[in-house]
């Protein structure tokens, strides 16, 4: 059974920083953070490969946030700075299984977390 466990959400004042994490109950499949606003899509953040090597950060949040691992924990993490009140959102850890890199599209990840929420007050 494949299992994604979110934390590290809450609320912070823009200009603040927050870490994500995502445990994971394996360590072998790229993953990645999308985020969802309330009456918006579900949008792609950042993803990293399985070995780390590669990361893909959206252009909204690149220099602000970035992406990284720690396979000896099975863990994923997204650190924010600099949040903005649009940074706002469920953000949602997902995992990718077919070991082809690292890609944008939500439809080809296989496997998604309860999301935890961000809140950023101006």
């Amino acid at each position: 059974q494949v299992h994604l466990v979110e934390s590290g959400g809450g609320l912070v004042q823009a200009g603040g920083s927050l870490r994500l994490s995502c445990a994971a109950s394996f360590s072998r499949y790229a993953m990645a953070w999308f985020r969802q606003a309330p009456g918006k899509e579900r949008e792609f953040v950042a993803a990293i490969s399985w070995s780390g090597s590669r990361t893909d950060i959206a252009a909204s949040v690149k220099g602000r946030f970035s992406i990284s691992r720690d396979n000896t924990k099975n863990t994923v993490y997204l650190q924010m700075n600099s949040l903005k009140p649009e940074d706002t959102a469920v953000y949602y850890c997902a995992a990718d299984s077919r070991l082809l890199g690292v890609t944008q599209d939500l439809d080809e990840y296989d496997y998604w977390g309860q999301g935890t929420q961000v809140t950023v007050s101006s």
